[in-house]
């Protein structure tokens, strides 16, 4: 089969990077603490993996002969944001940090958005937690037909309307106008995303019609050079979004970790000397950034039951990697990302685990790919294939 799989649990950080303080992060660490708000965690394939032999974490015993090595990576670039935790693992080296807007967007920048979009206003404008400010002033969009604009701690501009008001077509087009005309130049935000709800009279709810508009890598990664070389990608989830489709053959839509695993096991099946690379999304939306380390650890514990699927799936040939791409530590009092080490869990079949130690930067994971399909490259990091 030969295919290679990349598996980013979104948001599952594992302990404060040494610069976490200067993100105001100190103390984060989303695996551990999370283990001990719920009493332990219960992962029994991820804890064979090798998962408990990184670092200790409550209900997870390190094992003496993992099955997988193991290891946590730095991230280099700068900020945690999922688009620079992508492109680093994609081999990039992301030295400049996206604008950020935790007071709301200057007046001249909505003024230029209500112009070229044909709006007649917005509401919101500032930072806030999307299911909180749907709820705060849905009424009003409902009435007014204005947007709900709005942003976090990422660098991102997220518009919400509901379905019925905004049809998504309008609201996709909308989405598309700032991301082309408007946030540019030195407005680049990660992200434009769309937020479609439904409901009414004060209690609506987000669609998984989600929609990001995002920004192309600023050079070739991992992605490009394997197709370059007539190398199959195929991106399933939230990696198509970050990449903005860049490097990729096949891409696969998924609203949920479910659809998102069911997706990988009939990629292993249909897709042979591929690329396969995955986001399992809900663990940063649905959990750590809404605090809840409840739902987190039943998350976490759905992928681990459905884990041995995916391995029965591989053979000899494959390779098989379990990462993230920044922390969301559902026990502190934010409700953002954390800058966290990931996680590194590197499967192959019948092959002994070994500790694979702190890796200096994500971008590791790009040359482990690129040795395993022997191509040559640019890319930032050091293979740990052999």
């Amino acid at each position: 089969m030969n295919n290679f799989f990349v598996i980013i649990l979104d948001g599952v950080g594992i302990g404060e990077l040494p610069d976490a303080y200067l993100y105001k992060d100190e103390g984060s660490n989303t695996l551990s603490n999370m283990a001990e708000v719920v009493g332990g965690l219960y992962l029994p394939n991820l804890q064979n993996c090798g998962l408990g032999n990184i670092q200790k974490i409550k209900g997870i015993t390190p094992v003496q002969n993992p099955i997988a090595s193991f290891g946590k990576m730095s991230e280099m670039s700068k900020g945690k944001d999922s688009t620079t935790g992508h492109w680093e693992i994609s081999g990039l080296l992301i030295d400049f940090d996206f604008p950020y807007y935790p007071s709301g967007f200057p007046k001249e920048l909505i003024n230029k958005f209500l112009a070229e979009t044909k709006l007649s206003g917005v509401l919101g404008n500032k930072a806030a937690s999307g299911t909180d400010i749907i709820n705060e002033l849905g009424d009003e969009h409902v009435k007014t037909g204005f947007p709900i604009v709005y942003t976090s701690a990422d660098s991102v501009f997220q518009i919400a309307a509901h379905e019925s008001v905004i049809p998504l077509d309008r609201l996709y087009e909308i989405c598309k106008i700032a991301r082309e005309k408007i946030l540019i130049n030195e407005n680049s935000v990660g992200r434009v995303i769309a937020r479609p709800f439904i409901g009414n009279d004060g209690n609506y709810s987000r669609t998984t019609n989600r929609k990001d508009f995002s920004l192309s890598p600023p050079t070739p990664t991992i992605l490009d050079f394997l197709k370059a070389n007539d190398i199959n990608t195929v991106a399933i989830g939230k990696i198509n979004d970050l990449f903005n489709y860049q490097g990729i053959s096949h891409n696969i839509k998924t609203h949920s970790n479910e659809e998102g695993i069911n997706e990988i096991i009939k990629a292993s099946k249909e897709f042979s000397g591929s690329f396969i690379f995955t986001n399992l999304v809900d663990f940063d939306v649905y959990y750590g950034h809404r605090n809840d380390p409840a739902g987190f650890a039943k998350a976490l514990g759905y992928f681990d039951n459905r884990l041995s699927e995916i391995m029965n799936t591989l053979d000899e040939t494959d390779a098989l990697i379990i990462t993230a791409d920044h922390g969301n530590d559902p026990t502190t009092p934010s409700t953002d990302h954390s800058r966290e080490y990931v996680p590194l869990l590197f499967y192959q079949k019948n092959i002994p685990g070994k500790n694979l130690e702190v890796r200096k930067t994500f971008s590791d994971v790009a040359q482990t790919i690129a040795e395993f399909f022997k191509v040559t490259n640019n890319l930032k990091g050091v293979s740990f294939l052999d």
